[in-house]
């Protein structure tokens, strides 16, 4: 397999899955201003839509929507438990955590990214991620991971994002159970493969 992913992005989400899997994969750097990969190749003839992530398959697909993707590799080894088996509850549930952390927690983290965005629009994001974290820490009483005693796909998902919070200045410390769910998922040591290739990625480029 090939993720083609951009440092720091939300291809970080799949990456650390393939770390969590285990799985051999080629991780290919892509340039998103440029359209580029590190290989020379024109990224838009390989997704596009021009954004990461980007996963070819061994049987040559092209797949993309991080959560999508995730979900793709966890039924590659569904030993792992990194997905609940399709057709149970707990499927549901784990897409219903990326569903709500894609339109919810990324978009509206993208929404801060774009350096048009007047103070007003930044004011009312920043007031929708608040909430949004509070509800998270809510539903993470009791719980090390956002199903339980397990990591799923979810959490790499929701992991990636909230690592954006620091660059906009919010403190996730003022949320007790998400700062510490923070903090489990970063120790992970597939978590920290993935962040040191990806940093190794950025210093090479």
């Amino acid at each position: 397999m090939k993720l083609y992913f951009s440092p720091g992005a939300c291809s970080l989400s799949p990456h650390i899955v393939l770390c969590e899997l285990g799985v051999p994969f080629e991780a290919v750097r892509v340039d998103l201003a440029a359209k580029r990969t590190a290989d020379g190749k024109d990224f838009k003839s390989i997704n596009p839509k021009g954004y990461v992530p980007a996963l070819v398959t061994d049987e040559g697909q092209v797949l993309t929507e991080g959560p999508a993707v995730v979900q793709y590799l966890a039924d590659r080894k569904p030993e792992s438990g990194l997905a609940p088996a399709n057709g149970t509850f707990e499927r549901y549930r784990v897409q219903e955590w990326l569903n709500y952390i894609s339109t919810e927690i990324h978009k509206s983290f993208s929404a801060l990214f774009n350096s048009a965005l007047p103070d007003a629009g930044r004011e009312i994001y920043f007031g929708k991620l608040e909430q949004r974290f509070g509800e998270i820490d809510a539903a993470l009483a009791g719980r090390e991971y956002l199903m339980g005693a397990h990591f799923t796909v979810a959490d790499a998902y929701l992991y990636t994002v909230l690592r954006w919070a620091g660059r906009f200045k919010i403190d996730l410390g003022r949320f007790a159970n998400l700062s510490r769910y923070y903090a489990r998922v970063d120790a992970r040591p597939a978590v920290k493969a993935a962040l040191e290739a990806e940093a190794a990625a950025k210093a090479a480029a």
